[in-house]
């Protein structure tokens, strides 16, 4: 049993090709950067030594999108060995994946998608989760994804779900408040109900993102700013986590690094008012 990796309380930014110049050249004022762990699973090579210059500066987490926890084939040991690799060499400050699955038979949808909040899921997820963890030598991050069906023989709530599956495996949650938002207006349920269903001691990093509006549904685009309701949310789940990592997380239609630290600034900002409010 691996336990959640210590506390951060800092703030950061997803590094993306846009902003490797400015990382590298000034001094960006943020506690760590996060990045793709897929983007930099190359032996040598431009990508890998961009990465080990930034880190020289910045602490780094990394989030991969492909490790399939959810995949009734098991993990792809070639995957993780890469993964181990780059972990071993980067000396991250967490390494996250999603609770999600994307490959079966050998053909990976590049998409994640939902896990069945059933007790089956339960059992194959947490297989997979151990079996990671023990490949890497340390407790991993999972973040609740986006979702946009819901399956019609679950058996407990999606918070339930990451509250036993962290008890079960040792691992840490990556909490995306932009995905429980997304999830919450498609599907109904009260986002609150999820912030007060996770075991908030399991919770070391939080993304923050923007999503766009689709005919009846939210989709988790990453090509926006975070919206006013995200944001509040935010500041509840501040709230109730205590000082945890927080990042912006920004994919698509990238704007100048200038805005994105803007935002960065208001999530300290909020995270700072929610900490008062606790304490009064």
């Amino acid at each position: 049993m691996h336990t959640p990796p210590p506390t951060f309380s800092g703030f950061g930014l997803g590094l993306r090709k846009e902003h490797y110049r400015d990382f590298l050249d000034t001094d960006v004022p943020v506690d760590f950067v996060e990045v793709i762990s897929e983007n930099f699973m190359v032996d040598g090579g431009q990508p890998r030594d961009i990465l080990r210059r930034v880190r020289e500066k910045h602490p780094v987490a990394l989030h991969g999108v492909s490790m399939s926890i959810g995949s009734s084939d098991g993990l792809d040991l070639h995957y993780l060995a890469r993964l181990r690799s780059l972990v071993d060499d980067v000396q991250p400050l967490f390494v996250s994946d999603h609770l999600s699955w994307s490959r079966v038979a050998g053909f990976n949808s590049h998409d994640l998608l939902p896990v069945p909040y059933t007790d089956e899921a339960l059992d194959l997820v947490c297989r997979n989760i151990d079996m990671a963890q023990d490949a890497l030598g340390r407790a991993m991050l999972f973040e609740n994804p986006s979702s946009y069906v819901a399956f019609d023989d679950a058996s407990m709530s999606e918070w339930a779900f990451l509250a036993e599956m962290s008890r079960r495996t040792g691992c840490g949650l990556l909490l995306d408040v932009n995905n429980v938002y997304v999830s919450a207006c498609n599907h109904g349920f009260d986002p609150h109900a999820f912030l007060r269903g996770i075991p908030a001691d399991r919770v070391r990093q939080v993304h923050l993102a923007g999503h766009s509006v689709g005919p009846g549904i939210l989709i988790d685009t990453h090509d926006q700013p975070v919206c006013d309701d995200v944001w509040s949310l935010y500041g509840t789940a501040m709230s109730l986590l205590g000082p945890v990592a927080t990042m912006i997380e920004r994919d698509d239609d990238m704007p100048p690094l200038a805005e994105l630290m803007a935002e960065v600034d208001m999530a300290r900002d909020i995270a700072t008012v929610s900490a008062r409010r606790e304490v009064a």
